[in-house]
């Protein structure tokens, strides 16, 4: 008797122990992170050349006054429709790769600044033992002169929440 009770014991020792999930290190959320959702990111910003809002709001930005552009503020009727705004030497480095189809209409996408994960909290989600809550910020850094254009504040961390879950082949951001 005093077998069996130890064998069952055991037993459901050894079944409980197979239900539990373990939960991830900080290491495998960020590695997760960096490959689901691509970080560390470039943050860009899509610039007109050839409309004079854009123009105008490079311009208020004095992105001219630091000569990263120059502004055509007059136009030929022979120059109808051709780029208002012209980068300088100074500016390549905050170039982008811009498709085909944007550089047709004038477009350059400049960069912002990268977008890297600072810090990464993980807590269990209470219903489910195979699913975890992960919040995480994420800091701007390498900020260029073009972030001048963005509406958002650069230097505060963004911070979001996501979740993940455990399946056979390891855990998985939940969409």
């Amino acid at each position: 008797m005093k077998k069996l009770l130890f064998i069952l014991l055991s037993l459901g020792v050894a079944l409980a122990g197979c239900n539990y999930a373990q939960t991830p290190t900080k290491e495998e959320v960020l590695q997760l992170l960096n490959k689901e959702i691509g970080y560390p990111k470039v943050v860009d910003y899509e610039i007109f050349c050839s409309d004079p809002e854009h123009a105008r709001k490079l311009v208020e930005a004095e992105l001219e006054t630091n000569s990263l552009i120059v502004v055509q503020n007059t136009q030929k009727l022979k120059d109808a429709g051709k780029a208002l705004v012209q980068f300088t030497e100074k500016a390549n480095p905050y170039l982008l790769p811009t498709p085909e189809k944007d550089k047709v209409l004038d477009i350059q996408k400049v960069k912002i600044a990268d977008e890297e994960i600072s810090e990464i909290s993980i807590s269990p989600d209470g219903d489910n033992s195979n699913t975890v809550w992960v919040e995480y910020s994420s800091v701007y850094k390498n900020i260029t002169p073009f972030s001048v254009l963005m509406n958002k504040g650069l230097n505060d961390p963004a911070k979001r929440k996501v979740k993940l879950s455990l399946s056979e082949d390891g855990w998985v951001l939940e969409k």
